[in-house]
């Protein structure tokens, strides 16, 4: 094989392999898990910029989905904040140049006791706790 093959072997491979599926948009799925009556307001910038509020009544889900801008690096914070008071501010994505990071999807669940975090495969995760 000649050095160009290897290289779109290599990226096939590291695609193939990691949570991502190539030129597809990525998700980001927000859910509001929190008791009934507690409505939950999520602000979110992608690398500084502000790209939308969402509303959410408790058992609702909102996506955002994108292609990854061509950077060194994306990142994607939200802050969450629950209409009782408590807020909690997380990364809701990283990833690398938008040549390589297609289709992740992150899923992340506002419940009790903070917020929780899978890429859909495995049960979720407390990765943050309420402020």
């Amino acid at each position: 094989m000649n050095r160009f093959s290897c290289f779109l072997f290599i990226i096939a491979l590291s695609i193939e392999l990691g949570n991502a599926k190539l030129f597809a948009k990525n998700h980001i799925y927000l859910n509001n898990s929190l008791n009934a009556g507690n409505d939950l307001q999520i602000f979110c910038k992608w690398n500084g910029d502000q790209i939308g509020t969402f509303f959410l009544k408790p058992g609702e889900t909102d996506d955002y989905s994108f292609h990854d801008k061509f950077i060194p690096k994306n990142k994607i914070d939200c802050t969450f904040l629950q209409a009782s008071g408590p807020s909690v501010m997380i990364r809701a994505f990283e990833g690398g140049s938008g040549a390589f990071d297609h289709g992740k999807k992150n899923y992340w669940y506002a419940r009790e006791d903070g917020i929780y975090f899978t890429h859909g495969q495995e049960v979720p995760k407390l990765e943050y706790t309420w402020t």
